[in-house]
């Protein structure tokens, strides 16, 4: 039986594939998440509203990405939505890198979805009288969600939304299906060339146990900051 040799897939070009793997995986990450956060701030109002059509297509939409698995919409999006489009905007989306932005564009649509309920769940915890309050001093339906309620929301929601957090940090690895050379993609191919099964996905999963831990060290400090009262019970 061949011993185990983790110099093997840590060295030469192997290394400097798994370092560009997991640069382009956290990259990934952060767009998603970022693009996922402020949107769900625009679904969850879109909800909140009470302007039927604006409310039943936000409910749509977030019906849509929690009930599709997510490795369909990233197919849609990469094989599909390119198609619908002139050949004009083909041709940039090919220049731009099609695989990073298609990926980008479905990952976010379906955080936000998933954020969006976490926020949803956060705002129906608060009184009904804050919103009202809120309107009795004048202010708008758009400054009363922006000023009073989403941020109040917004500390009741940390935790799910760190656990959201989470799955999609776990789900850029979707990317691979289109060949975006993230790190399980790149896992595969040391793989493919070195042979070393068990040691390349170890590297892998070795940079997904960190990272997750990470996630998770980082909002437990959010939540402590943010909502102390509840993180010291």
């Amino acid at each position: 039986m061949e011993s185990l040799d983790f110099g093997a897939v840590l060295q030469g070009r192997y290394l400097q594939w798994f370092v560009a793997g997991a640069a382009k995986t956290l990259l990934l990450f952060a767009a998603c998440w970022l693009a996922g956060f402020l949107l769900s701030f625009v679904v969850v109002s879109l909800r909140q509203s009470r302007v039927r059509g604006l409310e039943a297509l936000a409910r749509l939409f977030v019906d849509y990405h929690r009930n599709v698995p997510g490795l369909v919409q990233v197919f849609i999006w990469y094989f599909g939505i390119p198609q619908l489009l002139p050949d004009a905007w083909q041709a940039w989306i090919n220049a731009q890198g099609s695989e990073f932005l298609l990926v980008w564009i479905a990952l976010s649509l379906n955080a936000a979805a998933y954020m969006s309920e976490d926020l949803r769940s956060g705002i129906r915890s608060l009184p009904a009288t804050q919103m009202e309050a809120a309107r009795a001093l004048g202010m708008s339906f758009v400054q009363a969600m922006r000023l009073i309620v989403l941020p109040q929301a917004l500390r009741v929601a940390i935790p799910p939304l760190v656990n959201q957090s989470l799955s999609l940090f776990k789900s850029t690895s979707l990317a691979m299906a289109v060949g975006l050379a993230e790190i399980t993609y790149v896992s595969r191919q040391v793989e493919n060339e070195s042979f070393r099964t068990f040691e390349a996905f170890a590297v892998a999963s070795a940079f997904y146990w960190i990272c997750s831990f990470t996630i998770m060290a980082l909002g437990h400090l959010a939540s402590q900051r943010l909502n102390p009262a509840v993180s010291t019970r």
